[in-house]
């Protein structure tokens, strides 16, 4: 009789996918009582030694079985006093709406001989493995349990992680588990304390349920502080010199090195220098190569910071867009961290299926035919997952808008990685006009390379510059003193965010959005459109920013670079603005009452969540365990608690000033 093996993914979709690669299209689909998305199917696949031939039945949860909270007694608002929460008894159980999920997988697990489990390759899903791997034991003491490591559902890939079966990372897993209690703990403590305390000053906050999260307060004070930084900023007046000569009917511009002052006497003294010695003298003349280098690969937070930016999306709607063309097998597993591929990875089959497409196709045959190159590594490689790319072609009208959007910037991206950094010739003259240093730079683009198939990059060849030779001299044509004021830095727009938190340990890249649309549906921020910005249009003659990663020349107009065939216009945007964060009363109240109680690490910047997260990659590498770094952690933060509890009427008096 053939062995049975219980296969269970984290999701409909992917169970399914994954049941037709292993059974060719041909399993048999049963009905779970109590949930219309949950299926099994059943099939036969011939396992890799010591399984082989064997039955299968693929299923899968939706997400998270379990759930953790306080027992009955401490759920109640007024149950207790808020600080208890940080010791009281909390218990695991299956959610009413999952009974139907583990019923089903404790009755599959019966008569089989293996647990294979398909959850996600990353901590999240390690976890959910190991909820799925209890209740498969519950109903199967004998199961031996193993897990298919895999970061898409393109076919050879399903095959080989069916073949090459994997342990589960319980490490990752008992990461997790301190995670959700510590948030738990903390969250439910700061919430009834800010709530049951705020709620009683008036009838604004009266309904409001005042929430805390260890990284939706930090995130909510990257917003404010900068809030504050435009809000008390005050321009000063500046001075500079600009240099201006004519040469072959080109108009050259010289800058001044020292760029401004804000001595205006200074500056017209070191002005009356210049033009009392009247000729200018060229102290240096550079001609070389440069180029700007092709993007890196695709990390998830690089695809919340380019989507956001140039897609009109915001970052929790580019993940969910990215999860869904990931569950359809159109690209790879969209939360890694990664951004090196793997040497052994086969990048040209990969590019080969893009060859048939309108706008990019041409391009994709070059890199087949000649132009490919090694993609840049980055410094990060999270050894679960490939970077973001796409899987298999699919084409524009099999799409919903959005997701075209983001598909199209996967292939982009992947094919510019894959390509040559553009080059060019850069210029640079310096000149000595009294005491003081004056230069210019112009940049010729020669190959614009991956800049034809990537729109989101900007790199312009400027004016061709005359002549100068080491040593003349020249009378300038103009010499004028310029003025003007410090500008405020803006408002912290989406990318601008997540940069900062990525940079701070706040949140990780799967959690970040979730962490920014929090503060919103609380309404501690709001949002609005950057003024003088939008996202791309669908014309193939937008001006479009420059994206991280340059070197060399300025950029500017024109260009005498020939681009290759084959970029095609891109989609690449609905033409909404870029959205900028302002906080609410509420929110700037909540900072800055922590900010007055005088902490050494305010609830309202980084550190201590910082210290968390690195505390559970601890976990991670077997140097701490789940219960030393939940005690730790949970004795920080009653610190705080405490200190918070005895001085609440300063964040009571914040609030009152604030919003009352």
């Amino acid at each position: 009789m053939a062995r049975k093996i219980l296969c269970v993914a984290e999701k409909p979709s992917i169970a399914k996918s994954v049941a037709t690669h292993l059974s060719a299209g041909t399993f048999q689909t049963r009905n779970v009582a109590g949930n219309p998305y949950v299926k099994n199917y059943d099939f036969d696949f011939s396992f890799a030694p010591p399984w082989g031939q064997c039955r299968v039945t693929m299923t899968s949860v939706l997400g998270h079985i379990n759930g953790l909270d306080f027992e009955q007694r401490y759920r109640k608002w007024n149950s207790c006093q808020p600080g208890q929460l940080f010791d009281a008894p909390v218990e695991t159980f299956v959610d009413e709406k999952h009974q139907p999920i583990a019923k089903n997988i404790e009755q599959q697990a019966r008569h089989a001989n293996a647990l294979f489990i398909w959850t996600d390759c990353d901590r999240e899903g390690e976890h959910i493995g190991t909820e799925v791997r209890a209740l498969a034991l519950k109903g199967n003491r004998r199961l031996e349990v193993k897990r298919a490591r895999f970061s898409n559902i393109e076919y050879m890939h399903v095959i080989r992680a069916a073949k090459n079966p994997v342990d589960l990372d319980d490490r990752q897993a008992n990461a997790v588990a301190a995670r959700i209690e510590l948030d738990l703990r903390i969250g439910a403590s700061f919430t009834r304390l800010q709530t049951l305390s705020l709620q009683a000053l008036g009838p604004e906050l009266q309904d409001r349920i005042i929430s805390y999260g260890s990284c939706q307060f930090p995130t909510l004070g990257f917003v404010v502080d900068r809030y504050f930084r435009v809000k008390n900023f005050v321009p000063e007046p500046f001075w500079g010199i600009k240099v201006l000569h004519q040469r072959d009917g080109i108009d050259v511009h010289f800058t001044w090195r020292r760029v401004h002052l804000f001595d205006r006497m200074a500056v017209v003294i070191l002005f009356e220098r210049c033009l009392a010695a009247r000729v200018a003298k060229v102290s240096k003349t550079q001609r070389k190569p440069t180029s700007k280098w092709k993007p890196l690969p695709l990390t998830t937070v690089e695809l919340q910071k380019m989507g956001s930016r140039f897609l009109g999306m915001d970052s929790q709607r580019i993940m969910k867009v990215a999860e869904d063309l990931y569950t359809k097998g159109w690209i790879s597993y969209p939360r890694t961290e990664t951004d090196q591929f793997d040497q052994g990875m086969d990048l040209k089959a990969l590019i080969e299926k893009q060859a048939i497409d309108q706008r990019w196709g041409q391009y994709a045959r070059d890199l087949c035919n000649g132009t490919f190159r090694q993609p840049r590594a980055g410094r990060n490689n999270d050894k679960a997952h490939p970077p973001i790319h796409p899987v298999n072609y699919v084409a524009n009208n099999a799409l919903q808008d959005d997701e075209r959007r983001v598909y199209e910037f996967v292939v982009r991206r992947f094919l510019a990685c894959c390509s040559d950094d553009a080059k060019g010739e850069s210029t640079t003259v310096e000149i000595e006009y009294g005491d003081e240093t004056f230069h210019t730079h112009g940049l010729i683009v020669l190959e614009r390379n991956y800049l034809d198939v990537y729109p989101y990059d900007k790199w312009e060849s400027n004016q061709q510059l005359p002549r100068f030779t080491l040593g003349e001299q020249f009378v300038p044509a103009e010499a004028n003193i310029t003025d003007g004021k410090t500008s405020p830095p803006g408002y912290l727009t989406e990318p601008d965010l997540i940069a900062l938190m990525d940079a701070n340990g706040i949140g990780t890249d799967a959690t970040m959005a979730e962490h920014i649309a929090k503060i919103k549906e609380r309404k501690y921020v709001m949002t609005q459109p950057r003024a003088g910005h939008r996202t791309f249009s669908d014309r193939g003659d937008d001006n479009i920013g420059s994206g991280r990663g340059g070197r060399g020349g300025r950029g500017g107009r024109g260009g005498t670079g020939g681009g290759r065939a084959g970029g095609g216009t891109a989609h690449v945007g609905s033409g909404n603005s870029m959205q900028e964060f302002i906080p609410t009363t509420l929110g700037v109240a909540l900072i800055e009452g922590y900010e007055n109680v005088g902490f050494d690490n305010s609830l309202g910047k980084p550190f201590l969540r910082k210290e968390m997260e690195l505390k559970m990659k601890e976990i991670c590498a077997g140097r701490k365990t789940r219960n030393d770094v939940v005690q730790e952690s949970l004795e920080q933060y009653r610190e705080v608690f405490v200190k918070t509890s005895q001085q609440i009427e300063v964040l009571k008096e914040v609030s009152c000033q604030r919003i009352l």
